[in-house]
This record gives structure tokens, sequence and C-alpha cells, in this order.
């Protein structure tokens, strides 16, 4: 039996007069882009972020989210819109969301703890793993405490910008998608937490690529964390990460 027709198109163009533009949050939108755009991340109009809001008329909330033809470098508040996350539909602005957002939306729709998506075509990754590399191994400390949650792979044939099916199999048990010939998503509950986890995850790449050619030179074995030791450490982030302010009353 056919699925019965979705009641919103992807794209459609709905205008939702309850849904107003929040300049706060698209600025803070181009902040975190621009920053992304500064550390060489943002390659071309693709890749891109997406920010959940809570709305009282949507119960997954709304996104805000650049349109497609326009990368982060590019981006102004002007060509931000605004989409629904189910649908995918045009609640603000009168331009059409990329593919990718698509991918975003899903994930989003999955995951209510998350508020913030960035996907990036990065080049080292993609480099990384086309050279033969299996893994992104952990040199540092650092990744496991951010990230708290062990990296999902998926093989070059598999693209989940344009089938989003696969999405919910694994989504749960990640914070951080690794897209072979592709690139990586990096999921957050602020957009502060995801954009640190994406820059924790590139500065681990980038120390991967140092530690095989330094050892490949002097004909030494990488030392890597444990999957044991990181798992560890994905269990006490937010102890490390995000301590807890401690009050005492004065006697």
């Amino acid at each position: 039996m056919a699925s019965p027709a979705p009641e919103f198109l992807v794209n459609e163009y709905t205008p939702d007069p309850a849904v107003a533009f929040d300049r706060k949050i698209a600025d803070t939108y181009i902040r975190y882009g621009r920053m992304l755009v500064d550390r060489g991340l943002v390659q071309s109009t693709l890749g891109g972020m997406v920010i959940r809001v809570a709305h009282p008329n949507h119960e997954n909330g709304i996104c805000y989210a650049k349109p497609q033809g326009v990368s982060l470098e590019e981006a102004t508040v002007d060509d931000l819109v605004i989409t629904d996350i189910p649908y995918g539909r045009i609640l603000y602005g009168e331009r059409a969301t990329t593919v990718g957002h698509q991918m975003n939306r899903e994930i989003l729709r999955l995951r209510p703890d998350i508020n913030c998506v960035i996907h990036l075509h990065h080049d080292e990754t993609i480099a990384f793993l086309a050279a033969g590399h299996e893994e992104i191994r952990s040199t540092s400390l650092t990744f496991s405490y951010l990230m708290q949650k062990p990296a999902h792979y998926l093989p070059a044939h598999l693209n989940v910008e344009e089938d989003v099916g696969p999405i919910k199999t694994f989504i749960q048990n990640t914070n951080c998608i690794i897209m072979r010939r592709h690139g990586f998503t990096v999921l957050g509950r602020t957009v502060s937490e995801a954009y640190h986890r994406t820059t924790v995850l590139v500065s681990e790449v980038k120390r991967n690529i140092i530690v095989e050619m330094l050892c490949a030179a002097k004909g030494t074995t990488p030392e890597y964390l444990s999957q044991e030791d990181m798992e560890w450490m994905f269990r006490r982030g937010d102890n490390v990460v995000y301590p807890t302010l401690v009050r005492r009353g004065r006697t």
C-alpha cells in the first residue's frame, strides 16, 4: 500500500504570521557562520548550519537556515529563512533551502535534545579517509569530553542528505556523523556546543595527519587513546566541560 501524501511539500511557501523573525537568533547564526569561515572550514555554497528555536504552534520547534545558492561566507541576516521541522515548508522568507537541510531537519526531529546542526565538507577529513584510513582516532582528551558519543561513519555511497531514511538507525548513539568522500555533520544542544564539537573534530583530524606523518618518518607506532578510555570520558563529559556552579551559604 502506498504511503499517504505528506500534508506539505519540502520548500512549500506557507508563510506563518505567528512566526516572527528573531534578529538575535539571526545574528547568532551569522556570527557562528563567520567563525566557521574564519577557520577555513567552508567551501563554496556547500555545507551549512541550522538553529532550532521553540515555538508554541510547532511541536518540534522551527529552524533558521541559509537558503540554497548562498554560502556561509556570503550569508547575511536578510538571507536567512525559517522552516518547520517535519516538512521543511518555508514559514518565513521567500527562498528554498538546500538538499542538506532535509538531513538537518530529520536530525532535529529525531533528537529533541539537539538544537544546532553543523554540516561541512571539510578538506582534511575527506582527504584523510580517502588516503586509506578507516577512522579518525583520538590523540587528545578534549575530543571525547566534548563529543560525548562515538562518531558514526557512513560509507561513501550513502548520502543521507538525499535519503534521510537511514538516519533513524544510528542518530541516537552519536553526536558526529563522518561521511566518507563528503565531510561531516556535528550535533549540539546549543550553537556554542555544536561549534566547539566541530572545532575539536577538525583539530583531531589535523592531529591524526601530523601523528601519522611523524610516525612514518620516524618508524614509530602512533599512540591513540583506547576505545575504553574514550567511553569513560564520553560518560563524564558534562562534568568536565560544564561543571556546576556551587553556592554555599555563609554562617
